[in-house]
């Protein structure tokens, strides 16, 4: 090998959110931002990575018998040996790594959108190492595993999935399964950042510590009714079915402490209710990003400037068919002018 190159997509999820936790399916579309990850040959050692995205160092490391050994005294790259191991990777020489999530991120502020980068990144590396090493497990599930050990056991394996899969899913977390999903005919949409960073991991650890309510419940019945009306591929009854989850969410959110709503979500939501829309936050919520669905393209585009001049900020990110791939150089070098 002198190169290898690969991809995956970001995710946003529709409906299923702390419920996929519970064994309810999700909804989740892959989203056209990318993580993108180059491997080259090195004529010496040690291997180094770089990680336009995360950090500005460079990472220097060897590694024997499975144990790796970072240098310069820098911290360790957790997701790159998780990787590694997961897809058991042999290295067929000193290599340079690039691992691209600089998509992830707002470009006049820095900062994450929140569309999933770490599972992005997973899907494209474990890609690219299997490319170099083939065999051995089965991919997916070595992407499942290395982004499961890479947050030390946390998460439902729903962000992998996107961006393994591409498109539209349904995912359900027991069976790690994933169905392809057609969008609805006349479903528009535009999905907003709030300009918050969100904490996931701790709102997910915040319900681990609270009581149980009966909206914890509701919220994974309305999750399959959503899962079901996306099935019949109409988008009115996505649309009604949407609204009883985000009620049902709102419910679910002031119950166990967790301000899904926060960061201006909740203006946005009663704003969009008073249209003839749908809006809801996206994932943990608290900040990150957020969804306006409707019929309507006239009065979604209304609504996208008035959130504008609330401080959220359309993204453009739109479906994206790919799941993680390979790219050959003609492809590579076209993604590169694109970006």
């Amino acid at each position: 090998m002198t190169a290898v190159y690969a991809t995956a997509p970001g995710k946003v999820v529709l409906s299923g959110e702390y419920a996929v936790l519970d064994g309810a399916p999700a909804i989740v579309i892959a989203v056209n931002r990318r993580a993108r990850v180059t491997i080259r040959r090195l004529d010496s050692e040690p291997h180094r990575v770089t990680a336009p995205g995360l950090a500005a160092a460079e990472r220097r490391f060897t590694v024997r018998s499975g144990a790796f050994d970072w240098q310069d005294g820098l911290t360790p790259w957790a997701l790159l040996e998780c990787c590694w191991q997961a897809v058991s990777f042999e290295a067929p020489g000193p290599l340079a790594f690039r691992l691209d999530t600089l998509a992830f991120r707002d470009s006049a502020s820095g900062r994450k959108i929140g569309i999933g980068s770490s599972a992005a990144l997973v899907a494209a590396l474990c890609t690219a190492l299997r490319s170099i090493t083939p065999g051995g497990c089965d991919l997916w599930q070595a992407a499942i595993s290395a982004h499961r050990n890479f947050q030390l056991g946390k998460g439902s394996g729903i962000d992998v999935a996107a961006s393994f899969s591409g498109g539209v899913i349904e995912f359900h977390k027991g069976e790690l399964s994933t169905e392809q999903r057609r969008w609805p005919d006349g479903l528009r949409y535009a999905i907003l950042w709030s300009g918050v960073e969100a904490d996931t991991a701790a709102r997910i650890a915040r319900l681990a510590g609270a009581d149980t309510r009966s909206s914890r419940g509701a919220l994974a019945d309305v999750s399959s009714k959503v899962a079901s009306a996306w099935q019949g591929g109409s988008a009115d009854a996505v649309l009604d079915c949407l609204v009883s989850y985000v009620a049902t969410l709102e419910r679910f959110s002031a119950d166990h402490g967790l301000g899904v709503f926060d960061a201006g979500h909740a203006e946005l939501a009663g704003m969009a209710r008073r249209r003839g829309l749908v809006y809801k936050p996206c994932g943990a919520g608290g900040g990150d990003i957020g969804i306006v669905l409707g019929t309507d393209a006239g009065a979604i585009e209304t609504f996208v400037g008035l959130a504008a001049g609330r401080g959220f900020t359309e993204t453009g990110l739109s479906i994206d068919n790919d799941g993680a791939r390979t790219e050959d150089t003609g492809q590579r070098a076209g993604s590169e002018e694109r970006a």
